[in-house]
């Protein structure tokens, strides 16, 4: 049979067999191939063409997919504190210079490894989520909650950072809370959700301190330390399967009277969160023998550790983990209590009185999270702006991009303004030298930071992931999970309803010194902004004024529509409150940025009240084509 090879291709494989060159390898590009001389080992580099010719000669069908050479670049990653300009603006104005000397090269430092050996850690836990091992392989329940390696690391630099220990040494005194809550910051957007079980440490940490129980006393010392051996986490284990806010109507858990003064709990905790905690704190109805029925006086507060000393279960049984929309990194689960040895640590009956320090802490951790995602998620917008190019040019140059994303950064500017105050503020009242209006507005404002900063977070975040395109909407981006994952900072620790309501409980139970104590506190910023500040900025002064004039007039004239209206009073109080902290930096900084920042909150309506719809017949509304007659079922 004639052969067909072309003379040259026959050269090429004389020459090849003669020098001994043997293939090893291919490029990553797939458009070279490599080989080496078996006695120099020297590569050589074949042309291209004539690899392609010889493999379609020797009929090799192997060969790498032609795949184009242009693939998008991710945003690259900025250090969490430094590149904040209002972050760096706002502690610089408010700490004294000794406390910045001090703090100012750990906060940067730390913003670095936030980004570095943290982020790694926090997306390993996002692909390497907690599960059950319920019983081992000889059929012995063991209840074993398996973390991978990277969500005890996080533990373990959650206390050589002082994530909890920073806010009680004492170290700078009113702005210890404000210094560990930067930390926080810092650390909750790329933590894998490790800031959840470390609100709930802070809370059982405040809780300890507040309480002086004999009880808890070793248990501050472990929550509150720097030894990551000695450091301990805090469960947080309230709410059972009726759910919702209404803990006392909803706690079936018992606790029954031991002869060693301890107590047995029995009971389901329907989300439990931080299940791998050390400790928890929960509530209980006491009964006895004698009274097995719930006593009329409520709920009482226990401190438990969830393990024995010989390293097993505190009579508890895991019954499932949750499957949850996000925070998939975080083990949640549902827990059974039986015969769980706990202590009792508030008087009988005060247990939900018990906990309103601890709920103070855990919705200032929550507004911090909310602010802190919007940070991350903005950066990283900003970043990837600068490296993607659309129509012809990057899309930072075009200007519907840079209003779009300059928005999301005055409602990102105005929501940090406002925790960062509050956590301010919350230093200074655990030194001792906060006023009464601060208490008072600290109180107040706390639920409105809360539920405020969380939807916020939730708009900012998936207006961001635009910024992405497809992108944003790819899980293995790791980009989704900042959405997903910020779903809950409206839910947990009281929904927006909910914390509506408190507000107005807080006004009802002052007698109107609540909102007094916010009304001179704004007032008196605005006086002050109005007495410095040039005419650029009087505007806006007398729109926050006037806006809390409108709001006070229609608390006074529509007492009857208070309730109907929460939700609007709170948002307006925030909006408010915001207003005036703004245009306090702005008039400190004086710069163009931090005006107009000030300028464009406070020309938005301030005040969200919609009269008309208050007295409206809404239930009918919402409930038009309801049929009960046309309903099947339940939908699982």
């Amino acid at each position: 049979m004639l052969s067909t090879r072309p003379p040259q291709l026959s050269v090429v494989l004389r020459c090849l067999s003669a020098s001994g060159v043997r293939w090893v390898t291919t490029t990553s590009q797939g458009s070279q191939h490599l080989a080496s001389h078996p006695k120099t080992g020297e590569v050589k580099v074949s042309n291209p063409a004539t690899i392609e010719d010889l493999k379609q000669n020797l009929r090799i069908q192997f060969s790498r997919a032609k795949l184009g050479h242009f693939t998008q670049t991710p945003p690259y990653q900025d250090n969490l504190f430094t590149n904040n300009a209002f972050l760096t603006s706002y502690l610089t104005r408010v700490l004294p210079q000794h406390v910045r000397d001090e703090i100012w090269s750990d906060l940067t430092r730390f913003g670095q490894r936030a980004v570095t050996d943290i982020y790694q850690l926090g997306r390993e836990c996002e692909l390497n989520q907690p599960y059950v091992r319920t019983f081992d392989a000889w059929g012995n329940r063991t209840d074993e909650l398996v973390t991978c390696q990277a969500w005890k690391d996080l533990k373990k630099i959650s206390a050589e950072e002082g994530l909890i220990a920073a806010a009680y040494e004492g170290k700078y005194k009113e702005y210890d809370r404000l210094y560990q809550m930067v930390k926080l910051f810092i650390f909750s957007p790329v933590s894998g959700l490790y800031s959840c079980p470390l609100a709930m440490t802070d809370g059982a940490a405040k809780t300890a301190r507040m309480m002086k129980s004999p009880h808890l006393q070793e248990a501050y010392e472990h929550l509150t330390s720097r030894d990551p051996q000695h450091f301990w986490t805090s469960g947080q284990w309230m709410t059972e399967k009726r759910g919702g806010s209404d803990v006392s109507g909803s706690t079936e858990t018992v606790a029954l009277a031991q002869p060693d003064g301890t107590h047995q709990l029995f009971g389901y905790k329907w989300f439990s969160s931080a299940t791998d905690s050390d400790m928890t704190l929960t509530l209980a109805n006491i009964i006895s023998e004698d009274q097995p029925e719930p006593k009329s006086r409520g709920l009482t507060m226990f401190f438990m550790k969830t393990r024995k000393d010989d390293g097993k279960l505190n009579g508890i049984e895991i019954v499932k983990l949750k499957d949850k929309l996000g925070t998939r990194q975080l083990p949640t689960a549902e827990l059974l209590l039986d015969g769980s040895v706990a202590h009792q640590v508030s008087a009988e009956g005060r247990g939900i009185a018990s906990i309103a320090n601890m709920l103070t802490i855990t919705r200032m951790h929550n507004a911090m999270s909310s602010c802190a995602v919007m940070r991350r998620i903005i950066q990283l917008a900003r970043d990837y702006s600068l490296r993607r190019s659309a129509f012809g040019q990057v899309v930072e140059s075009h200007p519907l991009h840079q209003l779009t994303a300059s928005r999301m950064e005055v409602t990102t500017r105005a929501c940090e303004a406002l925790t960062f105050h509050m956590a301010r503020l919350l230093g200074r009242e655990e030194a001792g030298v906060a006023t009464s209006q601060e208490s008072l507005v600290l109180r107040t404002l706390t639920p409105i930071m809360k539920f405020f900063t969380a939807k916020m977070a939730m708009k900012i975040i998936s207006e961001a992931l635009e910024c992405f395109g497809g992108q944003g909407y790819i899980e293995d981006t790791g980009l989704p999970s900042h959405l997903r994952d910020a779903q809950v900072l409206p839910i947990w620790e009281g929904t927006t309803n909910i914390m509506s309501l408190d507000f107005l409980r807080a006004m009802a139970k002052s007698k109107g010194e609540a909102l007094t104590a916010v009304y001179d506190d704004v007032k008196a910023r605005i006086e002050e902004v109005t007495s410095i500040m040039t005419e650029d900025l009087q505007d806006s002064c007398h729109k926050v004024t006037q806006s809390m004039d409108e709001l006070t007039s229609f608390l006074q004239q529509h007492p009857h529509l208070i309730q109907p209206a929460a939700r609007d009073i709170a948002t307006s109080v925030a909006h408010i409150y915001i207003g005036s902290l703004l245009l306090e930096h702005a008039a400190w900084e004086k710069s163009s940025n931090s005006k107009e920042v000030a300028k464009r909150w406070c020309q938005q309506r301030l005040t969200c009240l919609t009269l008309d719809e208050y007295s409206a017949d809404n239930k009918a509304l919402y409930m038009e084509g309801y049929n009960l007659s046309e309903i099947y079922g339940p939908m699982f």
